[in-house]
């Protein structure tokens, strides 16, 4: 047992050695994952010039996640996670070399068009449908449970510095030395991050079920989410939120014929969430969240929807960083209290099965969102597309706060709360 200083201290995590190495190992990937959208994203749009193909390429990376997700998570409770994640790690290596292949052989693009890159991303989403559960519920056997929430913002912290830092360099890559650049780097990243993850030990595998069939398996992750108030209500608020006020996908719009700042400036703006996010992580690990965490969840989704709408309207490109930055403040705090919430709540034998789920809401929700804004857009408009995105938000929060009282009231001081 850890005594009540390595609780509160906002650093123990780093006190275990897998942990570190599996930290480095996301860190890595999720680097690798930034700058090859920014690299697919502009490439896509030189080919196409058109907003609905950026649409696509988050629908080409959702439908297999989507595909798989429920399946995944019973192969991870039945799995080695770290296998099974290192698995994932090398199919993303990969889609990352054929990538960087395309873009020195121009001649398949020139054949195939973009259809050539929605392939691959494809392929990398059957791949990412397995390495999120997986990481889950591997980080879930090497931290204590006691550490779940300082593990939850500095995991959220590594995720959004990777996010800031990601971006800007497929940006400044992209715009220096072309797509090949950017896809050698993502390359690069792919293989670091299978290192780390070497350097952390097997744990157990888990002990399933003889006695329940594959379907039943899924379907007990299942109906655990949907039992479970305080669960269903948080994945639905980041769901919807994700769904319908993603601006990302329409960022190379933005940067290319509203603020006119070309792919460096794509880049920047890419990274603006994940700067206000990284700093509000830090933060949290320092001063955790305890009473009225489910009221300071609703209003960091509000905050969120209300800065997507302001980045909308705004034609200036330092208004507009200001409010993607701030987003990203509001977003970090939902994701911290939302990973949380599953990590603290979810049984280690469930653990696979339930971040599948989480991925089909969550996850899968940010390509499924660049579809929506890609679709919105054409229809509506760009401008018009993000502001109606920010208004839905806003109103699935006044939804959720009616149907999930228990997630109002959510209190992580209150033990009895991780059993709801």
């Amino acid at each position: 047992m850890m005594d009540n200083k390595t609780q509160t201290d906002p650093y123990a995590v780093f006190k275990i050695k897998d942990y570190r190495f599996f930290l480095a190992a996301r860190f890595a990937v999720v680097l690798g994952v930034q700058v090859q959208g920014v690299a697919v994203g502009w490439q896509v749009y030189e080919l196409t010039k058109d907003p609905l193909s950026l649409g696509l390429v988050g629908l080409s990376e959702a439908i297999p996640a989507l595909s798989v997700a429920l399946y995944a998570g019973y192969v991870v409770d039945r799995t080695n996670r770290k296998t099974l994640l290192m698995l994932s790690l090398v199919a993303l290596l990969c889609c990352a070399l054929a990538l960087l292949g395309f873009a020195y052989s121009s001649s398949v693009t020139e054949t195939f068009g973009a259809l050539a890159i929605y392939a691959v991303v494809f392929l990398s989403g059957l791949a990412r449908g397995f390495l999120s559960p997986a990481m889950f519920s591997l980080s879930a056997q090497i931290v204590p449970r006691t550490l779940y929430a300082n593990m939850a913002s500095w995991n959220s912290a590594s995720f959004e510095t990777a996010s800031i830092l990601g971006p800007a360099l497929g940006g400044l890559m992209y715009g220096a030395l072309g797509a090949q650049g950017a896809y050698a780097l993502d390359v690069l990243l792919m293989a670091l991050s299978i290192v780390a993850l070497a350097g952390v030990l097997s744990p157990p595998t888990p002990t399933p079920k003889e006695d329940e069939s594959i379907l039943e398996n899924i379907l007990a992750g299942v109906r655990f989410i949907f039992k479970n108030q305080v669960i269903l209500g948080a994945l639905s608020l980041d769901m919807f939120a994700v769904l319908f006020g993603g601006a990302v996908a329409l960022l190379p719009v933005y940067a290319s014929e509203i603020l006119n700042v070309g792919p460096e400036g794509l880049g920047v703006l890419r990274a603006a969430p994940s700067v206000g996010a990284v700093l509000t992580a830090l933060l949290v690990a320092h001063r955790p969240f305890g009473k009225n965490a489910g009221k300071v969840l609703l209003s960091s989704v509000a905050g969120f929807g209300l800065c997507i709408i302001g980045f909308g309207l705004s034609t200036n490109f330092y208004l507009s960083f200001i409010m993607l930055a701030a987003s990203g403040m509001f977003d970090s705090v939902s994701v911290i209290i939302r990973s949380t919430i599953l990590q603290m709540m979810t049984p280690d034998e469930m653990r696979g099965r339930v971040s599948a789920v989480n991925t089909m809401f969550i996850g899968s929700s940010n390509e499924l969102g660049a579809f929506e804004s890609g679709v919105a857009a054409k229809l509506l408009g760009t401008v018009p597309s993000v502001v109606f995105g920010g208004s839905i938000t806003l109103l699935v929060v006044l939804i959720v706060m009616g149907l999930a009282p228990k997630l109002r009231q959510l209190n992580f001081l209150e033990p009895a709360q991780s059993e709801l």
